[in-house]
């Protein structure tokens, strides 16, 4: 069949229109299911829960949005004390909008000695420095993503949801929620938040627990402590906690995937049309090519190889389209203040190449057997 290449070609040359529409539109619906399964792998990493997993959020019961979560900072030497706790990191947060954004600026507020012993060691410091970060009381260390998304360099004065932050570090970091935040004293953000309070209120612990596989048990005791407290707690696995404040994404998602589905019946569509519409019109042509010595099963490799350049061509192109846009500016879904973030890997273009040309072999194999097994020295009487 590579000796035929060249034939193939100018087959799908000689009717530029509909090979250029056909590719165009396989183009467009690789794009759509690759942007859509890049969100999907997205919501997969932020909210799976794998093995090894050791951090526990401790959240205000019956409270979503970090604007409503407000805990005593004095309950940290409580949750201290429970057995298999290892850490507790008091934080204070605030985000730009709760709502489902593409958009969100998030700030941590964290005590300084625990920002430099647990956060500061998940970062690589890309620009600035931690000196920096611990010699001013308005200084935070932005993630990576977030400054790429808002261009933000080292020195910049930096303002959102009513927070005004000097940007001291950019770091980067592999840890998700830290890529899109930005980390801040927490005095200085609970003093800005209440405007000239006293502070002492935080969103949520982070607790850090001895024993992962006794996760679930230590949340239940953490929750159990402060059960008839006037804040009572809800404490979850880190994961589970972005899964259910992101619940509204992953059901946009879940529904995005069928649009995936759709974008994949639609190449088949658009291969088998061409395929077909090219069919009809070189019936003839295939009976003179069987009395040149063609077999049918060449003929049929003919027919398909065509389709495959199409899903080829049109497919590459999609995936690339996604890849490249993917790759050169980071995109998250931010909700409640958690993060889900869109990006592209190397297995992201070779899935959409792989799916659309066995789409489009799949689309080409049906005509091409009903070709090789017709009467095609019929044609020349027709």
């Amino acid at each position: 069949m590579i000796r035929f290449a060249p034939l193939v070609t100018k087959r799908l040359v000689r009717q530029p229109l509909r090979t250029l529409l056909t590719v165009v539109g396989v183009a467009v619906a690789m794009f759509l299911y690759c942007v859509v399964e890049a969100t999907q792998a997205g919501v997969t990493r932020a909210t799976a829960v794998v093995a090894g997993d050791s951090v526990l959020v401790v959240y205000r019961e019956n409270r979503y949005c970090p604007f409503t979560s407000r805990l005593p900072q004095h309950y940290q030497p409580r949750i201290a004390q429970i057995p298999g706790v290892a850490h507790v990191v008091p934080m204070k947060i605030l985000v730009s909008n709760c709502r489902a954004s593409l958009d969100v600026v998030t700030f941590r507020g964290v005590p300084e000695q625990d920002f430099l012993e647990t956060t500061l060691p998940d970062f690589e410091i890309v620009a600035g420095s931690a000196e920096a970060w611990s010699h001013r009381s308005d200084a935070a260390l932005v993630g990576d993503a977030l400054a790429s998304r808002r261009g933000i360099k080292v020195g910049d004065r930096f303002s959102a949801a009513g927070i005004t932050v000097y940007v001291a570090a950019i770091g980067r970091t592999d840890e998700l929620q830290s890529r899109n935040a930005a980390y801040t004293h927490l005095a200085f953000l609970q003093e800005a938040a209440q405007r000239g309070g006293t502070g002492g209120v935080v969103t949520q612990f982070n607790v850090t627990v001895s024993d992962p596989e006794r996760l679930d048990a230590i949340a239940q005791a953490i929750d159990a402590e402060f059960a008839a407290d006037s804040e009572p707690t809800f404490t979850q696995p880190e994961k589970a906690f972005v899964g259910r404040a992101a619940t509204d994404v992953v059901e946009i998602v879940g529904f995005a995937r069928w649009l995936g589905w759709g974008a994949l019946a639609a190449v088949f569509a658009l291969v088998a049309n061409a395929i077909v519409l090219a069919i009809n019109e070189r019936v003839r042509e295939y009976a003179i090519l069987e009395t040149l010595g063609f077999t049918g099963a060449t003929i049929a490799g003919l027919i398909v190889a065509e389709g495959a350049l199409l899903g080829l061509l049109g497919g590459g192109a999609g995936a690339v389209g996604a890849f490249a846009l993917l790759s050169l500016q980071t995109y998250s879904v931010s909700m409640e203040g958690v993060h889900v973030e869109v990006s592209a890997g190397p297995s992201l273009l070779l899935s959409g190449l792989v799916a659309s040309i066995v789409l489009s072999v799949l689309a080409g194999a049906v005509p091409a057997l009903r070709v090789a097994r017709g009467d095609l020295a019929g044609a020349f009487r027709t």
